[in-house]
């Protein structure tokens, strides 16, 4: 339970990337194993090279009669990846030259993994720190502290980061771990903290419907006063480090007055990136930002970046990848007309968008296997309540390959609005023409077919309901006739 709730924050707040090895040499780790009671017959090791791409480095291996297997990883200094057994996960901790023998039961790989060898210190201490503090519920944010006040959830992160600390302390008081790895595992208990607080108003506002945005006092934000908490060249290889700045640009951006409905919101946010960020790690919370400036359909500004861009990137590490993002993403800016379908509804219906011209669309892409996509539909029955008789429709794309599973939810539930299924996941013509790559997904679209939100407020905030509102006949007006982009430096 505690590791979707996990996703659930990343999934609200930005995808979890992960960082690249920064100034560390190449080199292989070596993993042999064995799996107890083998459900499926292959192993893998993932990870990303470049933290703007999403496509992992996977290396797969083969289990004999016997459930053992031998891999070797390539890996491009200490990385964060993830060792996958069907449909298991846990993380671990990767440097050049460890030699580790993994064991684990086919049944549950995260609670009964066990290691030696070379890297099993570290990787121990990964697996002990998420059993005692990510897999309590009652030190994760969600789902029941996020209800708390602000003197309740700060005691509440206090609390877990003494103890986390104190864990620490307790681990690293021999030399058997690298100052790579001691630096990483500071930088999760520091930045942990660091997100939960930044992120706390907009978390809650987005979780708790029965309230408006908590009001803070004065004093909650000098936790970011501390200059090495920005600045911090110890950190750089911490994906939690990278998502705080992140995270920390966008509070910099609404505490000046700047909203994220802004057409020039992520303008400014790369702005403030330039001028408070240094050291390595400012390339990547740059692209960070115009990877969001891509997908919220900011065109026009999102090129005048991406040109920008290429003096923070002198070796051409992420340059590529940012121009391929925005050639795949121009499709879905502000304006520009939504890819048509024809799909079949629970009442045996073709449905088009054509359908509803004329009509505010709120579509929403989710699947009946999906934890975070079921956790919205209450909310959706609400949302629909509030605007009944609108100039709206409510059109919920199931990604399903089991039609009978999802009409039987659909109708038991007596969901409201349009409910049509498209067979393929996220492989399905219609996810790959809206580029869906989790879900739930939304969009918004305006009464002439146009994108007019492409990221809007998830069906369980608040502030759904205002942004709706004030959707109806605001028809973009932006152009998707973009300049040529130069991918030479």
């Amino acid at each position: 339970m505690a590791y979707l709730f996990r996703i659930f924050i990343f999934s609200l707040l930005g995808a979890w990337c992960l960082a690249p090895s920064v100034g560390h040499a190449q080199g292989t780790v070596t993993i042999t194993g064995k799996v107890s009671g083998k459900t499926v017959d292959t192993v893998a090791v993932s990870f990303r090279d470049n933290p703007l791409d999403p496509k992992e480095h996977i290396t797969y291996a083969r289990l004999n009669d016997k459930g053992e297997f031998r891999m070797a990883v390539p890996v491009n200094g200490p990385t964060r990846a993830d060792l996958v057994y069907d449909d298991d996960v846990t993380e671990l901790y990767l440097e050049p030259g460890d030699a580790m023998e993994v064991r684990f039961k086919g049944s549950g790989l995260a609670t009964s993994v066990k290691y030696k060898g070379r890297g099993s210190e570290a990787n121990t201490y990964v697996s002990d720190l998420d059993e005692q503090f990510i897999e309590n519920d009652g030190l994760q944010v969600l789902p029941d502290n996020i209800t708390l006040y602000e003197p309740g959830f700060v005691t509440f992160l206090d609390y877990r980061r003494k103890q986390e600390e104190k864990f620490y302390e307790r681990n690293m008081q021999d030399n058997q771990f690298s100052q790579a790895f001691r630096d990483y595992a500071k930088a999760t208990i520091t930045y942990s903290y660091a997100n939960d607080r930044l992120t706390f108003p907009d978390l809650r506002e987005q979780v708790v419907p029965t309230e408006g945005r908590i009001k803070l006092s004065p004093a909650y934000y000098d936790f970011l006063n501390d200059p090495k908490l920005i600045n911090n060249p110890t950190a750089t290889q911490s994906e939690l480090y990278q998502e705080f700045l992140l995270n920390y640009v966008h509070y910099l951006a609404t505490s000046t007055n700047h909203q994220r409905t802004d057409p020039d919101f992520f303008q400014v946010c790369y702005e403030l990136a330039k001028k408070q960020l240094s050291g390595p790690v400012k390339p990547i919370i740059l692209g960070r930002v115009l990877q969001e400036s891509f997908r919220f359909g900011h065109v026009k500004q999102s090129a005048a970046m991406l040109e920008d861009f290429q003096t923070f990137d002198p070796k051409n590490t992420y340059y590529p990848t940012l121009v391929h993002d925005f050639e795949v993403h121009k499709a879905f800016a502000i304006g520009a007309p939504a890819p048509d379908f024809h799909l079949v509804s629970t009442t045996g219906d073709t449905v088009s968008l054509q359908k509803f011209a004329g009509k505010l669309v709120y579509i929403n892409f989710w699947r009946t296997t999906s934890g975070l996509s079921l956790r919205d539909l209450p909310y959706a029955v609400d949302l629909a309540k509030k605007f009944e008789d609108k100039n709206i429709v409510f059109l919920n794309i199931a990604l399903d390959e089991n039609e009978g599973a999802w009409k039987q939810l659909v109708i038991s539930r007596k969901m409201p609005g349009v409910h049509v299924r498209a067979s393929g996941g996220l492989w399905s013509a219609i996810a790959q023409a809206y580029g869906v790559q989790d879900v739930p997904t939304y969009f918004l679209l305006a009464e002439d077919g146009t994108f007019l939100n492409t990221k809007p407020k998830r069906l369980s905030s608040r502030a759904a309901v205002d942004e709706i509102k004030e959707s109806f006949g605001k028809a973009s007006t932006y152009s998707s006739n973009m300049p040529a982009l130069s991918t030479g430096k």
